[in-house]
């Protein structure tokens, strides 16, 4: 599988965004972990020096290698498998902004389950409101945006969504508006992603709480097997 690499190079800047991201999901990311399409590292390297045990996958072959040199001599295990080819389970299984990439995205997630362990975790972090779609979302391979319901409707015999919520508010009026006023744009431009980065996203860690984590341009589901 091949994925465009011009986004992962623009967003490797955003480093005020996966800080966030990070501050919210950290405390459930436990032990043994696995992150399913790594691209180039730049959530992996955010919480590779704790006491975790990382694995990360990723299809694409420049990504694989560009993996292997940017964490070389680390106690990583990188590999290119599918995760119906990991032989093992673990305590927490991550998808940050890959969901979207896959077309049956429902059997990717119970798939994940099955090689979740017993009280381990699931982590999704997916582009939010289908409404927003655009050339951009297009151009990068992604087949839908996401709603709250996908994850509610999901059929979890075994588990349970332990969260689930939007982030990133402030970020949903800039999306919105450069979707209104830059229709024929497919990459947003260096400038774009440094003031969505440095300046709006931290008014979103205010703006966020104080919506109660109910808009935004991005949803986090987190959930929890049995």
């Amino acid at each position: 599988m091949k994925y465009p690499g011009l986004e992962l190079e623009l967003f490797e800047k955003a480093i005020i965004w996966r800080t966030y991201v990070y501050i919210i999901l950290k405390k459930f990311i436990k032990k043994n972990v696995l992150e399913i399409g790594a691209g180039i590292g730049s959530f992996t390297a955010l919480y590779l020096n704790s006491n975790l045990r990382v694995t990360v996958t990723d299809l694409d072959k420049e990504n694989y290698e560009f993996l292997k040199k940017r964490f070389k001599g680390k106690k990583i295990i990188i590999t290119n498998k599918k995760i119906k080819n990991v032989k093992k389970k673990f305590d927490t299984i991550m998808y940050m902004n890959v969901l979207e990439h896959i077309k049956n995205d429902k059997n990717e997630v119970y798939n994940s389950l099955k090689m979740v362990k017993t009280g381990g975790r699931l982590i999704f972090l997916v582009p939010a409101h289908q409404k927003l779609f655009s050339k951009f979302d297009k151009e990068i391979g992604h087949f839908r945006r996401y709603s709250k319901n996908f994850f509610t409707s999901l059929k979890l015999k075994d588990s349970k969504i332990e969260k689930l919520f939007h982030l990133d508010s402030s970020g949903y009026l800039l999306y919105f508006l450069n979707k209104l006023f830059f229709k024929n744009e497919t990459y947003p431009t260096k400038f774009k992603i440094f003031i969505w980065d440095k300046i709006f996203t931290p008014i979103s860690f205010i703006l966020d709480w104080l919506l109660g984590y109910k808009m935004g341009k991005n949803i986090i589901c987190i959930i929890k097997k049995n």
